[in-house]
């Protein structure tokens, strides 16, 4: 049985006669930047996220970076987030001449360790900056309150937790949020495209003027700052108005694939672990196992699609050793860096896939206790 990672063809199977429709009503009009179809889906997704605003931007990446340019973060400031992400939350904060600090991640949960967040804090740090990994939200009681102890900001990555909730709510707890929609995320497009929400009327403006060359809003060639093309263009917007309709529904499926997942494999490796209060969305299904690169080479040879989110710590890469972090203070990080192992999850997802794949993780370690 061949088993990919993930499944666009399958995932759009049942829908793409609605989004060859909506494409082509943006051909028909022709209004490709800028256009009705880019507000419909900045008002509905503000209101599937129960916020005030949303704006459309190219990408994930732009919207953090925008995020913290609205933000004010410049050379200077510090920034606090994790290194177990991708490296587009910390490229973000290098873009804007700032510092990057690391905080360590909790070894079950993957996710920011709020109670080590306090002592990264200095006179110089601008924003908190928590990852909501893998599709679950950070501690964002603790964060939050820590943030106003010392008066900064706090920007979400959510870019892979698309309707994720907290006690109920919907993460929309610091002072600005971003999402992804590259085409494999719960809600993606057909290409790259973002958005950034709020409830701040002010830094919802700042965000609309940065992505649009700085442009004052209603006047053309009048540009009152520094700014960047950074919008979502609007046949990107036409195809995720089709499929924001259809985004808890798919997050109910993840769901329940996740239970028969964790029936399967809960005595042969560290499955996921979801937080109390938390509605996990699982844009990737990631257990932590030992003997990772002989495991995937098995599943391969099976015909199983897997992937590690992600391999290499943030101040590991390339970009970043100049940081000079001592590894010995992310132990966590640097744990799971070598056990976290991505298995498939898309909303089509078969009973019988999601059984074949346990069933040849199980032989794997029968024939190698």
């Amino acid at each position: 049985m061949k088993i990919p990672f993930v499944d666009l063809k399958k995932h759009h199977a049942k829908i793409k006669k609605e989004i060859q429709k909506a494409i082509n009503s943006v051909v028909e009009t022709n209004a490709y930047i800028m256009g009705p179809e880019l507000k419909k889906f900045e008002l509905d997704f503000a209101k599937f996220c129960n916020v005030k605003y949303s704006v459309g931007v190219n990408s994930g990446s732009s919207g953090l970076f925008l995020a913290l340019k609205a933000l004010g973060v410049k050379q200077g400031d510090e920034v606090i987030t994790v290194a177990n992400t991708f490296i587009a939350t910390a490229q973000a904060i290098s873009m804007c001449g700032a510092k990057i600090k690391f905080v360590d991640v909790d070894e079950k949960t993957c996710l920011m360790d709020a109670k080590k967040l306090e002592r990264a804090i200095t006179k110089k740090t601008k924003v908190i900056l928590p990852v909501h990994l893998y599709g679950q939200i950070c501690d964002m009681k603790l964060i939050m309150k820590i943030a106003k102890k010392y008066g900064v900001k706090v920007l979400e990555d959510a870019c892979e937790s698309h309707g994720a909730k907290q006690n109920g709510k919907k993460q929309i707890f610091g002072d600005l949020v971003v999402y992804s929609f590259y085409p494999s995320k719960n809600l993606g497009a057909f290409g790259d495209a973002g958005a950034v929400v709020t409830n701040n009327l002010k830094l919802y403006e700042k965000v609309l003027a940065l992505r649009d060359y700085g442009r004052k809003k209603g006047a053309e060639y009048l540009h009152e700052e520094e700014g960047f093309n950074m919008r979502m263009d609007s046949l990107q917007a036409a195809v995720l108005n089709v499929k924001l309709k259809y985004l808890n529904k798919w997050n109910s499926q993840r769901r329940n694939h996740v239970k028969l997942y964790n029936k399967f494999l809960k005595d042969l490796v560290i499955i996921p672990s979801e937080e109390k209060n938390n509605d996990h969305v699982y844009y990737v299904y990631v257990i932590q196992v030992n003997k990772r690169a002989e495991l995937m080479k098995f599943l391969s040879s099976k015909g199983v699609g897997v992937k590690i989110h992600f391999p290499i710590p943030i101040y590991s890469q390339p970009q970043y050793t100049c940081l000079k972090v001592n590894k010995k203070s992310f132990s966590n990080t640097e744990k799971i860096s070598k056990k976290i192992l991505s298995l498939p999850m898309f909303p089509e997802l078969t009973d019988k896939q999601i059984k074949y794949v346990c069933q040849q993780i199980n032989n794997f370690y029968s024939k190698n206790s």
